[in-house]
């Protein structure tokens, strides 16, 4: 049921990130004639940056599923020493995934204060809100995954036992993680690629 229910939260989601997919591409349409606002703002992007910052996102969601597949398995620990990364159970993969969605996290203040000092921000033009908009919720969506992180490995460490119900809460949070990272994929494509 929990895995039901958080498949259709996604799909509401998924139909709040079209909204804001929607609300980019009509507002660029509109703006393209005020004086090439899209393609000034665009090249003040830095695309490398962004590019490592995303793969950093991408692998995370990697770490995620080994450590899905950990839980699935009942290894909620290693079990060797920390450098035998075959070993590791959820708790390590999941540790790695936070701390490279803090990266991401990390990565896009780093990139908001650069763009406020080439003064695109909200206020400034149709392009800082928009970009703002869909960056900003997704970079939420990111810090709510986060903090579904610690609630799981929090549980991990509280319980006597590791459990059926918390392999379940693994693989519902990793549902939320890759959905998030999808998203990702389509508002990097978007903004940083699509000229």
């Amino acid at each position: 049921m929990v895995s039901v229910g958080t498949i259709i939260w996604l799909s509401s989601e998924l139909m709040f990130f079209a909204a804001l997919f929607a609300s980019y591409f009509t507002i660029r349409a509109v703006s393209q004639g005020a004086d090439g606002l899209w393609a000034q703002n665009t090249a003040l992007l830095d695309v490398p940056f962004a590019s490592v910052n995303t793969t950093v996102l991408v692998l995370s969601s990697v770490a995620c599923q080994l450590g899905v597949f950990a839980a699935e398995r009942g290894q909620v620990g290693r079990a060797g020493s920390l450098l035998q990364v075959g070993k590791w159970g959820l708790r390590e993969w999941f540790i790695l995934t936070y701390a490279m969605g803090s990266v991401f996290i990390a990565g896009q203040a780093i990139e908001y204060a650069t763009l406020i000092q080439e003064d695109v921000t909200i206020q400034a033009s149709a392009y800082g809100t928009m970009f703002y908009l869909t960056t900003g919720f997704h970079g939420l969506h990111v810090a709510g995954g986060l903090v579904a992180f610690l609630f799981v490995l929090g549980r991990t460490y509280i319980a006597r036992k590791f459990t059926h119900e918390q392999a379940v809460s693994a693989i519902v949070v990793s549902y939320y993680w890759h959905f998030v990272d999808v998203v990702w994929i389509g508002l990097f494509a978007t903004i940083y690629l699509v000229k």
